[in-house]
């Protein structure tokens, strides 16, 4: 089998179905639950301040670059960008269980997304490689050097797979490359409001990142290897030139460095799921030609604002629990929130630079004002609606909800039932304002280039981050949805191959809260 049609088969293997889901364990370990925190034993971590004050910036200026004044590269600003982006934003408890939330969020709340910041010589903290730990909220320095670079940082992500299989089996390489692009948003948010910009690395192979975070060099307890998912520079926004990514001479630099630290031991003892190590390796990227994409630079066509402030509204984001089945939304504000998915020149988080757009949204909607319920179909490039429309069932209406704008009405009716019921049976499909499959174009993606695989993932759950601040920025909730009957949704379009696939779900609605659930302060453990 090619690593191409590896890729295929993964996909296909790991589609939920009526009769059968994806392969899991079937139960919760408990004994071996994953620690949620990477650490690296051995070296002394560079403890960073909890006193900035959050930016004042209003909901507006978390999109639009050119509202928010560019900060330096102050010790104390990279402490507010890590705060603000993969910190700590609670501790819940319940009897005896106690769990932290995190500003990104993550499938289960499992977190198998770890981050990494290179720093040049003259910079914020000693030139070298670190890690973040969001526990700490502190960087952990793994290797010291001297070499330099334009203005500003290298970042990177990086994935442990093993987290999400604990819980979700051979699917979980799917939802820890949902937390990928989770976090890409937040931190693309959080750099936008102290007037800083994430620009994608899109040319650099997975193996050069490897080298320059020092995982060649890394002894791995078995099970719980850390894969290079990408890596970004970080830059002032009113840059006159996109800073150049690392060339050869700097990742020869950076990956001879004398690396330090053990990392943390996760679980005592792991399932093997082959299938994942397997397309880890089917979708390694190599080093490539990358041409950052040009998106268009019209306004935002919807702009129903809102009372909170940018950081408050990142701060105070949650996961939908349960639905109210009762809330509504105005039209205005449903518009808004699709609006903001669309990406722009200029504006955060989809500038990041990831690629061509490929997901649209296929939405059941229930309870917007002003609007028929029904399914309708969000097209985020318009180079696809036509594909789209050969593609989907012949008999849906394409109808423009409004001119200009992308969005249209296939079908009117009450589809709630069919919303549940292709969540995998889970209410709040149905019981929410709107819910959604995030539909991209996936056959012509991934053929010749199978890394792009997990790049499909990525744009969606950067869309998912923008609807979650969404929802909070507009009275309601949002939730991440990894459970779905893949096919069946596929069937309600009309869609006969995988030309397009189905690859997350999303639902918003009017939250009820759990009054059994205790709320602490992120970093009350932070002086002890």
């Amino acid at each position: 089998m090619n690593i191409q049609d590896t890729v295929f088969h993964y996909h296909e293997k790991t589609k939920h179905h009526y009769y059968r889901y994806a392969a899991s364990a079937g139960y919760l370990d408990w004994a071996n639950q994953p620690q949620p925190f990477r650490s690296y034993e051995g070296v002394k971590p560079v403890r960073l301040s909890l006193n900035e004050k959050d930016p004042a910036a209003a909901y507006a200026d978390l999109y639009e670059r050119s509202r928010n004044q560019v900060r330096p590269f102050t010790p104390e600003n990279i402490s507010l960008f890590l705060a603000l982006s993969l910190g700590l934003s609670a501790w819940k408890t319940f009897a005896e269980s106690k769990w932290a939330l995190r500003m990104n969020p993550s499938s289960g709340n499992l977190h198998p997304t770890e981050s990494y910041l290179i720093f040049p010589s003259a910079g914020a903290f000693p030139a070298g490689v670190y890690h973040y730990n969001p526990y700490l909220h502190a960087i952990e320095p793994r290797a010291l050097g001297e070499f330099s670079f334009p203005a500003g940082f290298l970042f990177a992500f990086t994935s442990i797979h093993w987290r999400e299989a604990w819980k979700y089996g051979e699917r979980a390489f799917r939802y820890s490359n949902h937390d990928i692009g989770h976090a890409i948003a937040a931190a693309g948010f959080a750099a936008n409001l102290l007037g800083w910009k994430l620009a994608f690395c899109g040319g650099i192979s997975d193996q050069d990142v490897a080298g320059m975070l020092g995982f060649p060099k890394t002894v791995w307890e078995q099970g719980e290897r850390e894969y290079p998912e990408l890596l970004c520079s970080v830059y002032p926004a009113d840059a006159k030139e996109t800073p150049a990514c690392p060339d050869a001479e700097l990742v020869r630099q950076v990956s001879e460095l004398s690396f330090a630290g053990r990392p943390n031991r996760l679980s005592e003892s792991h399932r093997d799921w082959p299938l994942i190590p397997e397309t880890a390796e089917a979708t390694e990227k190599p080093a490539t030609v990358y041409k950052t994409p040009v998106y268009p630079t019209e306004p935002f066509y919807f702009q129903e604002g809102s009372g909170l402030k940018a950081a408050q509204i990142i701060r105070q984001r949650r996961s939908l629990l349960a639905c109210d089945g009762v809330t509504m939304i105005s039209k205005a504000v449903f518009l808004t929130m699709l609006d903001k998915t669309l990406p722009r020149r200029g504006t955060a988080p989809f500038d990041f630079g990831l690629g061509p757009v490929n997901a649209h949204l296929f939405l059941f909607v229930h309870r917007v004002k002003d609007l028929v319920p029904g399914l309708y179909l969000f097209i985020r490039n318009a180079e696809d609606l036509e594909i789209l429309k050969s593609a989907c069932k012949p008999d849906f209406l394409w109808h423009p909800v409004e001119k200009g704008f992308p969005l249209y009405r296939l079908k009117e009716g009450d589809f709630k039932q069919e919303a549940t019921d292709v969540s995998c049976g889970q209410l709040i499909a149905g019981e929410g304002v709107f819910s959604l499959g995030m539909i991209a174009k996936f056959r012509g993606t991934v053929t010749g280039a199978p890394y792009r695989y997990r790049q499909l993932f990525w744009e969606t759950g950067m869309i998912g981050q923008v609807l979650y601040l969404e929802a909070e920025a507009h009275g309601v909730r949002a939730t991440g949805i990894g459970c779905f009957f893949d096919d069946p949704v596929h069937d309600m379009l009309g869609l006969r191959d995988n030309e397009f696939q189905s690859l997350y779900h999303f639902t918003v609605g009017g939250p009820v809260e759990d009054v059994r659930l205790q709320t602490s302060d992120p970093y009350h453990h932070y002086e002890a």
